[in-house]
């Protein structure tokens, strides 16, 4: 598959990585082994507050289709079964949660070298109908998101983004919640031999006349560590370190301090992943 506008999803993806991705508050332990035949076995505990969860996890992939099965603690099960191009640029998903039998859903994503589309539909007599899109290349894309409720006859989701790329920075903005909501991203790439970047995200609601806006940053210390840190303007500042003790196995600390209420405990979150 060839460099092209990627998906909807894509669009300010590099920013939203960069100010979300692998800070928590929780406590969370992953373990994945592989079985003899290539299964993968992925098992997984969360602490949140008092709260345990836990899931396990089956991956097996067989050529071009991989079977995703999950069972969590709520005795429910999750199952992706996806066709990785049936036909070029093409890929098929399809995906239930046992026991809801109105979680049926079939996806179709397709990649062109200057277009992207992912449609879905649920598998019930008034499905809801997904559909995103985008058109353009690597230097500029321009796209909508889209979901379609047949049960009430409403569009439950009217989302429009555009994206530009050049060689070290990305700049997206896109329009949510019905045209309520406007975020404006930008990503930079400082330095690429030590992962230095900087982002930002401004988000404004119309209705509420609020904005929010987040800077981040990330570093790798040398090639087996990264930090990361962030700010937004309402004084909550979070900060992780995340570091490759062995390969694929990663352990991440990050915590978060409210500057504006100092005397309140900082939240601290853990990480560990494993795999052989």
């Amino acid at each position: 598959m060839g460099k092209g506008p990627g998906l909807y999803t894509d669009i300010g993806k590099k920013a939203r990585d960069l100010l979300c991705k692998d800070y928590q508050a929780d406590h969370k332990f992953t373990l994945t082994t592989y079985t003899s035949n290539g299964v993968a076995i992925t098992s997984t505990g969360t602490k949140k507050g008092e709260l345990l969860l836990a899931d396990i996890s089956t991956e097996l992939k067989n050529k071009n289709i991989t079977t995703n099965v999950k069972v969590d603690t709520s005795s429910k099960l999750f199952a992706t079964v996806t066709v990785d191009e049936p036909a070029p640029g093409l890929k098929t998903i399809f995906s239930f949660i046992a026991p809801d039998q109105r979680s049926g859903k079939v996806e179709l994503q397709y990649q062109h070298e200057y277009a992207g589309i992912s449609t879905s539909i649920g598998l019930t007599a008034n499905p809801l109908v997904n559909f995103s899109g985008v058109v353009g290349n690597n230097s500029v894309t321009v796209g909508t998101d889209l979901s379609f409720d047949t049960a009430s006859g409403n569009f439950t989701k009217l989302n429009a983004g555009l994206n530009f790329t050049h060689s070290d920075l990305i700049a997206s903005l896109t329009l949510n919640d019905k045209g309520d909501t406007l975020n404006a991203s930008y990503y930079h790439i400082v330095s690429p031999l030590t992962n230095t970047a900087v982002g930002a995200e401004l988000s404004h609601s119309f209705s509420s006349n609020e904005n929010t806006l987040t800077i981040g940053t990330q570093h790798a210390l040398d090639p087996l560590t990264t930090v990361k840190a962030r700010l937004n303007n309402y004084g909550r500042a979070s900060a992780l370190i995340q570091h490759e003790w062995r390969p694929k196995s990663l352990i991440t600390i990050s915590g978060e301090v409210d500057t504006g209420a100092i005397e309140k405990s900082a939240k601290v979150g853990l990480a560990l992943a494993l795999k052989p």
